[in-house]
């Protein structure tokens, strides 16, 4: 008798804003194996936090989601990112301004890219955000996993404001609007 096999894990990389506020939300999701908050995108080679920040390595700061296509796809994380955020406003979520906090999906394969493109044609098409939405899509270079202190922050510091204002709503809003993609 053969031990059931797990399909391949797939990935993802999306950049949202702060990653601690995406990250929070796709940890709560089904299918979802790894969340881990990095820097995509740039030019240094393994930027830190400050670097990003400032702006002169050109990384944004992204999530890498390691996640069972068989529980959730591709294109239901990306429905997920595109109301969670608004890919509306250029190197901006809320008040974190800077190229840092671009919208952007970085694709893994042409598979994804087609679907990233066809996703932002079905929600402009939709009317869902009054603006054009701006994120970007390209394929993924140059990703390092951020520093250990920002992998799992809100779980981390739950009491902390910025989790409360501006983390808080978006959980709100995936439990509200896609309580079916949930993990149990």
């Amino acid at each position: 008798m053969t031990a059931p096999t797990n399909p391949p894990l797939e990935s993802a990389t999306l950049a949202g804003g702060c990653f601690w506020c995406i990250e929070a939300v796709f940890r709560l999701l089904r299918g979802v194996h790894v969340v881990e908050n990095g820097y995509s995108g740039g030019r240094r080679p393994n930027p830190t936090y400050e670097q990003v920040c400032s702006g002169v390595s050109g990384h944004a700061e992204v999530i890498r989601v390691e996640f069972d296509p068989t529980q959730i796809t591709f294109r239901q994380l990306l429905d997920v990112f595109f109301t969670v955020h608004d890919p509306t406003t250029l190197n901006r979520q809320g008040g974190d301004v800077g190229t840092q906090y671009r919208s952007a999906v970085f694709t893994h394969s042409a598979e994804q890219q087609a679907v990233a493109l066809a996703t932002i044609a079905d929600f402009t098409a939709a009317g869902t955000w009054r603006g054009a939405i701006v994120t970007e899509v390209t394929p993924i270079v140059n990703y390092f996993p951020a520093e250990a202190y920002h992998q799992d922050y809100y779980a981390r510091n739950p009491q902390n404001a910025y989790c409360a204002v501006t983390i808080e709503p978006k959980v709100a809003k995936l439990r509200k609007k896609f309580l079916d993609l949930l993990a149990q």
